[in-house]
């Protein structure tokens, strides 16, 4: 039986970027946040990095995606081995492939697996259902941004801006006591993963460090003009992207004006994002690993009309929100409750995702 009441809940996270596993504990519910336990990090080995590459845009059957699933599931096991007295554990696995309203979604790693190997029951497969039900998907971590919202004891509206492989944003009324009512989200366009594969293939280097080099670099207008008229900014929420999204041709540039061109290519989905709010958000928390890249930081500043920071300036840990949220999330599964709903994925009515694997 799965214990009633506020639990030690493990959550994972494995996104786009492919550079690592997050893991942290979250006491919850799965309605309010009691508290948070310790988090870890697994970085991938650049040969696990390499076959999850290769298995990018792959299906169930490809045989690509078995190879991937290893290297997920082998991943995932050393790192949440080293955690203790776990009530049960939210595992998103990795995402190979997003079509929604095509062939659904795909993320890599078995949940019953871990299951198995841990001792513990694992909530896991969170899209799909969602997808099914004509829903994009994602993003998921809204109803966990709500809950965060109300931890911090915030009044105002919010706005939850991560910044991984792609962007996307939360805006929260935290006055509002229900998630399905007071959350709009959708991915807002590019996050680090343009950057990070322009320095992988002409640079020998996984990323722009702090965000150096865009620093040293001219946005090119031209490009970024043409970029901000695609249609995906102008569609209504909600709306996802995977890691295909729209960026500016950059080749031909300099290395610096070419990740300062991808950086504003970021800024300028997040500018183009407030469009979409109901009102004015009060300020803008940045969470995910862009929030790292001083330069990329600036930018989104200067594009915004609230103050933007990173959410360490609200004692949060910013590195760790998504697996956090996937914890967050494997309670309300666990308990029957919807885990995504119309504003913040355009499934017809909420929706509760997720498997529940159990040893």
């Amino acid at each position: 039986m799965l214990k009633a009441g506020v639990q030690r809940v493990l959550g994972t996270m494995s996104g786009t970027s492919l550079d690592g596993v997050d893991a942290a504990v979250l006491l919850t519910d799965g309605v309010e946040i009691a508290g948070f336990g310790e988090s870890a990090y697994r970085a991938y080995t650049a040969p696990e990095r390499a076959v999850l590459r290769a298995a990018l845009g792959c299906w169930p059957g490809d045989p690509l995606v078995e190879a991937a699933g290893e290297v997920v599931e082998t991943a995932h096991a050393e790192l949440l081995a080293g955690f203790e007295a776990v009530d049960m554990v939210g595992f998103h696995g990795q995402t190979l492939a997003h079509e929604p309203g095509g062939r659904g979604t795909h993320q890599a790693g078995s949940g019953q697996v871990l299951a198995q190997v841990l001792g513990w029951p694992v909530v896991w497969d969170f899209r799909s259902s969602d997808v099914r039900l004509g829903g994009q998907g994602a993003p998921l971590a809204p109803f966990y941004h709500h809950a965060l919202a109300r931890y911090l004891g915030l009044r105002a509206p919010v706005v939850f801006l991560n910044i991984g492989g792609v962007a996307n944003v939360t805006w929260v009324d935290p006055a509002v006591p229900a998630p399905e009512q007071g959350c709009v989200a959708f991915d807002c366009g590019p996050g680090n993963a343009p950057m990070d594969d322009y320095c992988a293939q002409h640079l020998g280097m996984a990323r722009d460090e702090n965000g150096a080099l865009a620093g040293q670099g001219t946005p090119q207008g031209a490009l970024l003009d043409r970029f901000a008229e695609h249609g995906f900014f102008r569609r209504i929420p909600p709306k996802s992207l995977d890691r295909a999204a729209p960026v500016p041709e950059v080749s031909g540039l300099s290395a610096q004006d070419a990740l300062a061109t991808l950086a504003a290519a970021c800024a300028t989905g997040v500018a183009l994002a407030f469009e979409h709010f109901p009102k004015a958000p009060e300020k803008v928390l940045v969470c995910g690993g862009g929030r790292h890249n001083a330069t990329l930081m600036a930018m989104i500043a200067a594009g915004c009309d609230c103050p933007v920071m990173a959410v360490e300036a609200v004692n949060l840990d910013g590195d760790m929100i998504e697996a956090q949220a996937f914890a967050f999330l494997a309670a309300r599964v666990a308990r029957g409750l919807p885990t995504s709903g119309p504003m913040t994925t355009g499934v017809a009515a909420p929706v509760g995702g997720g498997i529940l694997s159990k040893p």
